[in-house]
């Protein structure tokens, strides 16, 4: 956990500097305009990311809340596979990077980094803010069209992050087959909204009929038992907001809570979960209610009482997200 922390503060410190000259309400005004971008229904053929303005304004509003995520569902998947460490990692659609940050923050150590993005201003400022991270100081930043036809070097692990949502159908394929091509453990994140879900989904699809075994979140490769269209799978990490947070968002709260959806796949073997919590744990006088995804691939609430002893205790601590044991 220290890792994570002292990561996130360093991140948080190399992008405090960055709006420094940019005028607050230029700066919100550019943030305001390019979350409208990114919750368009059209997928975009360009980068959003324009210029150093729009990169420096949306890297320290959205960042932390990426790195966030990111860490939180490599985290989960780290804890599938205990004795794995990836030798090397390939971002795709990586932007300013904070991904590769999430990965550094998860396992220890350097390794070869490739950032692939098509947005040259949001890979120069990936590598100006990199420098603050010594896992990352060697990273390569490439620019690269994110299109059909995509080619990826092979790597032990590739993350695909918060850039489903800007493809088109036909490009959202070709990159998770690419990813496939290319790795070892693949793990996609992307919005946990609904239609961020669907591509997670859709990604996870793929993935399994690319010979891939799911590690997290689900606890098995099947089906999603989700009947589509009447809820989502999604998880929250909370974030610390900073002063650009609350300016653009008008809210008083040092934190927010970001909601994220995504999976975790590998070629080689992992150990998911006994089940996964899907829900916020409601926690009753002398009882906390569980509901969860099982390994054989079905939803089940469980409940569990005082009279389950130190599992109680247990349930009491649970997490929306946390892998859990079977009752008994």
């Amino acid at each position: 956990m220290n890792v994570h922390v002292n990561s996130g503060e360093t991140l948080r410190a190399a992008l405090a500097g960055l709006l420094d000259g940019l005028p607050p309400r230029q700066a919100a005004a550019a943030v305001d305009r390019l979350i409208a971008n990114y919750r368009g229904a059209t997928p975009t053929d360009a980068p959003i990311l324009r210029d150093r303005a729009d990169v420096a304004a949306y890297a320290a509003y959205r960042m932390p809340a990426t790195f966030g995520a990111v860490t939180a569902a490599l985290d989960a998947f780290a804890d599938t596979v205990p004795d794995w460490t990836p030798a090397t990692h390939v971002d795709i659609g990586g932007g300013t990077g904070a991904a590769t940050w999430a990965v550094s923050a998860t396992w220890e150590g350097q390794r070869p980094v490739t950032v692939l993005d098509w947005a040259e201003p949001a890979l120069a400022l990936g590598r100006e803010i990199a420098e603050g991270n010594p896992a990352l100081r060697d990273a390569r930043w490439q620019r690269t069209r994110i299109a059909a036809g995509l080619r990826v070097e092979s790597a032990d692990l590739v993350t695909v992050s918060y850039v489903l949502g800007e493809l088109t159908e036909e490009v959202r394929t070709a990159l998770v087959d690419a990813a496939a091509s290319a790795a070892q453990a693949v793990v996609v994140v992307e919005p946990g909204t609904p239609d961020g879900y669907a591509r997670v989904l859709a990604a996870r699809e793929r993935l399994v009929s690319a010979g891939f075994r799911i590690a997290a979140p689900c606890p098995h490769s099947g089906g999603c038992p989700i009947v589509p269209g009447s809820d989502w799978c999604h998880f929250s990490a909370r974030v610390s907001r900073s002063s650009l947070h609350r300016q653009v968002k008008g809210g008083s709260l040092a934190y927010e809570d970001e909601k994220y959806a995504y999976v975790a796949a590998t070629r080689f073997a992992s150990d998911p979960a006994p089940a996964r919590i899907v829900r916020k744990p409601q926690i009753r006088k002398g009882q906390v209610l569980l509901d969860l995804c099982e390994q054989d691939g079905q939803l089940a609430r469980t409940t569990v009482t005082k009279r389950h002893g130190d599992l109680y205790k247990a349930s009491r601590d649970a997490n929306w997200g946390d892998a859990w044991p079977r009752t008994v």
